[in-house]
């Protein structure tokens, strides 16, 4: 009975869905399929897994429906993996089934939402239930969720759930209540506070595990560990004129949480954030700092990487898009980190741009952890031309963010350019080079790309990613080749790619994760109604 009843689930769905959008409601939907074809290649270590083995090739797809109507909401999406190296980039998962689902009505100001449910207080560092389908983040909190708007000014949600873990659920309990609110003092200043606090319940086999391993552990660093955890969280965003500050600062009770050593320690948690901002014609700046003490909020301490995450913490660095720069992008820190960025943006004219950036992040203990100097020029001044020139060092505790005990600091200088070219405004031809200069981690790199673009439909590139001069004796100096192809007609959009790429971190918004060489074919199909 089991067998049939996620078909029959799914059928009555699909079904009452479409049959409701016949009746005039509104039916929206989604497709997003990725392939990979793995081409094994024991120069770069694209091999010794069964990926590259014995499987050949994997994939993954989501398709989603949403229906709106009278204040009703009905959201579906399927989730199939079969082969698919996203959750482990070094194994296969397969699995199929209905990957989220709710059902919302709004009456009068309240809204009441059952299922999957996608939300977060302030700016996440509380708690943050999001989807990154790049690093299989799929945190929705399955369970209910209710908002009441009370007047202009307040609105209070609540909600409570388990945590999806890809097609099952992590078992224990979360709840959340947030106000936030909304105030304008004058004219050109108003002020837009909140509030949130959670509560996490473990489950009993949970705590059984944590207390074998709290027993495993030497007599003296041993405790008694609690069921609940208790976070407040209180933000606020202050608008006056060109100015723009906003300051959240967060608080957790004492909890077994894992050090560095993969130990358990019982220790409470805060962390502080703040960005300030100020924006007129041809000018902005804006400081970013933030403060982390062992605020670590997950499930429950068994779990690591990226699996039980219950929050997101904003990253200070900013994420640089060039591609030998992204290779070190540093990710947010739960237990000990200091860290600031100031960034000045000047626009003299309409043919000039200036960007210049500077990032300081230490553990709260002084241990150097990532600095960043980023000086950036774009320049529309030549017909039809726009180019963007800039330079970037830095330094990059390697040891610390890619856990490589011993390793020296990775220092890095990065001089790059970019010069897209318009032939009209269909045809356009983009240039880029980079150049790292580093003797740690791999060596030196150099990275060219040629873009040419046929809007609105078609798009080619090529690329050459080669290590010009390997830190190691003995090394090969290795090239890692891109070549693409993308065809965009209305909606749907397909692209085809064969790719050699090198070892390294993938982060997206600050949260980042190792990913192992890969050589073969990516394809990605995507499209919406």
């Amino acid at each position: 009975m089991k067998k049939l009843f996620l078909p029959l689930t799914t059928a009555f769905l699909l079904g009452g869905t479409i049959q409701l959008a016949a009746q005039g409601g509104n039916l929206s939907g989604d497709i997003m399929l990725n392939g990979n074809f793995f081409q094994r290649d024991t120069s770069i270590k694209a091999s010794d897994n069964p990926l590259y083995d014995n499987l050949l090739s994997g994939g993954e797809g989501w398709m989603s429906l949403r229906y709106s109507q009278a204040g009703f909401t009905g959201f579906l999406r399927l989730d199939v993996f079969n082969n698919s190296n996203l959750k482990d980039p070094l194994n296969a998962m397969s699995g199929f089934g209905i990957g989220a689902w709710s059902l919302s009505k709004e009456y009068k100001g309240l809204t009441v939402t059952g299922g999957y449910i996608y939300d977060q207080i302030g700016s996440g560092i509380l708690f943050r239930s999001y989807e990154d389908r790049g690093l299989l983040i799929d945190n929705a909190l399955a369970g209910l969720h209710l908002k009441y708007r009370i007047n202009d000014q307040l609105t209070i949600k609540g909600f409570t759930g388990q945590q999806k873990n890809v097609f099952e659920r992590y078992k224990p309990i979360i709840k959340g209540l947030n106000l936030d609110a909304y105030y304008s003092l004058s004219e050109n200043v108003s002020i837009t506070p909140g509030l949130g606090v959670l509560n996490r319940t473990l489950d009993k086999d949970g705590m059984t595990s944590i207390v074998n391993n709290i027993n495993a552990q030497p007599l003296e660093s041993r405790f008694i560990p609690k069921y609940n955890m208790y976070a407040l969280t209180a933000y606020n965003t202050l608008s006056a004129g060109d100015f723009t500050w906003y300051i959240e600062g967060a608080y957790k009770t004492r909890e077994a949480i894992a050090d560095y050593a993969g130990n358990l320690i019982n220790e409470d948690g805060n962390i502080v954030f703040s960005t300030l901002s100020y924006a007129r014609k041809g000018m902005a700046l804006n400081l970013t700092g933030k403060r982390t003490e062992n605020f670590v909020m997950r499930t429950s301490p068994n779990e690591s990487l990226l699996n039980g995450m219950v929050n997101w913490q904003p990253i200070v660095a900013q994420i640089r898009p060039q591609r030998l720069i992204a290779r070190y992008s540093p990710a947010s820190q739960d237990l000990s980190e200091a860290a600031v960025n100031g960034n000045v943006f000047l626009s003299p004219s309409m043919d000039y741009d200036f960007n210049l950036s500077y990032t300081h992040i230490n553990t709260l203990e002084g241990k150097k952890l990532y600095r960043e100097a980023y000086v950036e020029a774009n320049i529309r001044s030549v017909k039809n031309t726009l180019i963007d020139v800039g330079f970037h060092y830095m330094q990059y505790n390697q040891e610390h963010y890619q856990f490589k005990p011993g390793v020296p600091l990775v220092i890095a200088y990065t001089p790059f350019a970019e010069v897209t070219y318009s032939f009209n405004q269909k045809n356009s031809l983009k240039v880029q080079a980079q150049y790292m200069h580093t003797r740690q981690d791999y060596g030196s790199w150099a990275f060219l790309a040629l873009e040419y673009a046929i809007a609105p439909k078609w798009s080619f590139a090529v690329s050459d990613m080669y290590n010009v001069d390997p830190a190691h004796e003995g090394d090969k100096a290795q090239h890692y080749y891109n070549i693409f192809v993308a065809r965009t007609q209305g909606a749907h959009r397909i692209s085809l790619a064969y790719v050699k790429q090198v070892d390294g971190i993938n982060c997206t918004g600050g949260v980042c994760r190792y990913e192992p060489a890969f050589s073969g074919l990516k394809l990605n199909i995507t499209s919406s109604f």
